[in-house]
């Protein structure tokens, strides 16, 4: 229901952006000092597939599975120079925690995250009709409002983590883009359970990907 939502939601944005497009003739120019604010369909989506141990360290069998994600985000690049722009992005995604061996699957919580990333990008041509840029940066990951499920209890240590990204700029008439963007973090949390009974180092180390229409300023 998720990804039938988020394509619904891509569709939805493909044809905001065209309806931009038809408002004027030429797309506006972006350099030094220019703001451009991108709404985006986006995609969190963990890589983790880590061992959950017990407390003196042995194999419980069991490995953690965290499930995707797709919400409504911000994007806000500002262009520091002609060529050098700065973004961070503003949303939260929730995700179900399993544990996952053998002949179990089991929910055992459910957490909010708040996953800032800021990234210094380059473009190397910003205003050409398709503008390609890459960028590295810093996240932040915050766990709220966490929900146990099935009799366990969990506690994710929030952190920072190391981001790399690349997309593209659609210029499309007026001040209006479209945008598309993904973005590889890094990030590792350790999850203690049931008071330390059971632990795990877990390698999130999650896709951020989005689709999105964008407005310079």
């Amino acid at each position: 229901m998720k990804t039938a939502a988020a394509l619904l939601a891509a569709a939805s944005v493909l044809t905001l952006a065209g309806a931009a497009s038809a408002q004027t003739a030429v797309p506006e120019p972006v350099g030094k000092g220019t703001l451009i604010v991108t709404a985006r369909m986006t995609g969190v989506l963990p890589q983790a597939d880590d061992a959950i141990v017990t407390a003196a360290g042995a194999d419980s069998g069991l490995k953690v599975d965290v499930g995707d994600d797709w919400m409504p985000t911000l994007g806000f690049t500002y262009f520091v120079a002609d060529h050098w722009a700065v973004e961070a992005i503003l949303g939260a995604t929730q995700h179900e925690v399993r544990a996952k061996g053998g002949a179990t699957d089991v929910a055992v919580h459910e957490t909010w995250v708040l996953p800032p990333v800021v990234t210094l990008q380059y473009r190397p041509t910003p205003n050409s009709t398709i503008s390609p840029y890459v960028g590295a940066g810093v996240s932040y990951m915050a766990f709220f409002e966490g929900k146990d499920k099935n009799g366990f209890e969990v506690d994710l240590d929030n952190g920072f983590g190391v981001a790399l990204q690349a997309g593209a700029d659609w210029n499309l008439s007026g001040p209006w883009t479209l945008n598309l963007d993904a973005k590889k973090v890094w990030f590792d949390t350790d999850a203690t359970i049931n008071g330390g009974a059971l632990k795990s180092s877990v390698s999130l180390d999650p896709w951020v990907v989005s689709v999105g229409v964008g407005r310079k300023f």
